[in-house]
């Protein structure tokens, strides 16, 4: 039987031999090492990075993992976006081609939409190219940490705001080493200048990623790259998808000491095991953790003794929420040989795809956390003191992300902490 293309793919333009790619695609990768600064200044050229153009093999059920995780809220109550949604609508954005590409049906959607998908791709490749080059065990929200970084530092920082030249980064992430970087994302399904727009100017004024991404520096010992990444999206009948990736000069930074370490170490922790707790399905645990002190991370206490009492029995009531959600694990879904505890979602597609000759018609997403942490959690879900200074085994477990896909499926896991998986079904 003749297979049928992807949605929107040509097969006379395509070729037989395309049928058997699987879902991975090749991607190139331009680090522009000459932005780096001169030998013997911070931030080195990593010696993972490769220099000019190169071409990467990605997975796409690893990077829609990934596009899940990063669009998870870490503070926020509801549904979020990576709640089912992702993977049920870019399964079919993907084009049959060897190379990644969107398909030209989702290149003609509304430019409302075109933009989610750019945002979401403009996070979710980088963060995947990056967790692999640097080893990253933390990466989270760069406004959430600069929020809570001032409750857990207890110093008074500017108001982090979410669009303009004054916003925090994207994202913060801190590699297994302790050296953290700061990533600016883009993402376009236009042209290759206006990507080059998205990069930015130094100015001045300063423009683009360039001037969105200079709000936080590192001690030097701690200092790792700053980075402004740029995906330009291929389109199925026009040219090639193409990461950029830049280190531009900071100007005008929110400087973090180094005694406020232990502060911005437990800022990334609670961001990384709120996400995992929510994507487990644990939204009450995942909230507390986030932000201890009340619903805003921000907020530690009110000098009005009527709302500082507000604060504390609102406190009390969600860590009881917390208790309460901790003590159903047994009535959740156990996974990844019984070691974890979280949900499974069986989704059925809109409409079949296929992945070479394989019509896939659903998809199986498992998420959990592991089951000896939630125990541990549930003792003392909500934690104010700095969680650097304790001795808790999950704190410990939250380590190296790790992403691996082969065939129809793919695995994201942060340490022992966290495990997910997708599987693409033809069942």
């Amino acid at each position: 039987m003749t297979p049928i293309p992807f949605p929107g793919a040509n097969p006379y333009e395509c070729g037989d031999q395309l049928w058997e790619v699987g879902m991975d695609r090749t991607l190139n990768v331009e680090v522009r090492d000459a932005t780096w600064p001169p030998l013997g200044t911070l931030p080195t050229f990593p010696g993972t990075f490769h220099r000019g153009e190169a071409s990467w093999d990605i997975n796409i059920p690893s990077m829609l993992l990934m596009v899940g995780y990063l669009t998870t809220p870490v503070a926020s109550a509801g549904v979020s976006l990576s709640e089912f949604w992702a993977w049920v609508r870019y399964l079919a954005a993907i084009s049959n081609q060897t190379d990644m590409r969107i398909t030209d049906s989702f290149s003609d959607l509304d430019a409302h939409q075109k933009t989610i998908l750019s945002d979401d791709f403009g996070m979710g490749v980088p963060a995947l190219w990056l967790s692999e080059k640097l080893s990253l065990d933390r990466i989270l929200d760069g406004r959430y940490f600069m929020q809570r970084f001032g409750v857990a530092s207890g110093a008074t920082q500017p108001t982090s705001k979410k669009r303009g030249p004054n916003k925090t980064p994207d994202f913060v992430a801190r590699d297994v080493t302790g050296v953290w970087h700061i990533l600016e994302c883009k993402g376009t399904q236009s042209s290759a200048a206006y990507a080059e727009r998205q990069i930015g100017e130094y100015g001045p004024p300063a423009s683009g990623g360039i001037a969105q991404k200079r709000s936080i520096v590192f001690p030097p010992t701690h200092t790792g790259q700053r980075l402004v990444s740029a995906l330009q999206i291929g389109i199925e009948r026009g040219e090639s998808s193409r990461l950029i990736i830049t280190d531009p000069e900071p100007e005008d930074p929110q400087v973090i000491k180094k005694e406020e370490m232990d502060a911005a170490d437990d800022s990334a922790t609670r961001a990384v095991a709120a996400k995992a707790l929510r994507l487990a399905g644990f939204e009450a645990t995942a909230s507390v953790i986030a932000s201890p002190t009340g619903r805003r991370p921000e907020i530690s206490h009110f000098e009005s003794k009527h709302y500082e009492k507000l604060r504390e029995e609102e406190v009390k009531e969600r860590d009881s929420k917390a208790r309460s959600e901790l003590n159903s694990i047994e009535q959740r879904v156990s996974m990844f040989d019984g070691h974890y505890v979280g949900r499974e979602m069986n989704i059925q597609l809109p409409r079949p795809i296929f992945v070479g000759d394989t019509r896939i018609k659903s998809v199986t997403v498992q998420q959990g956390v592991k089951k000896s942490n939630l125990e541990e959690i549930s003792e003392k879900p909500t934690i104010t003191e700095n969680i650097t200074v304790t001795d808790l085994e999950w704190n410990k477990s939250i380590g190296l992300n790790k992403s691996h896909g082969e065939g129809l499926n793919a695995n994201l896991s942060i340490g022992d902490f966290f495990k997910s998986e997708i599987h693409l079904r033809s069942d």
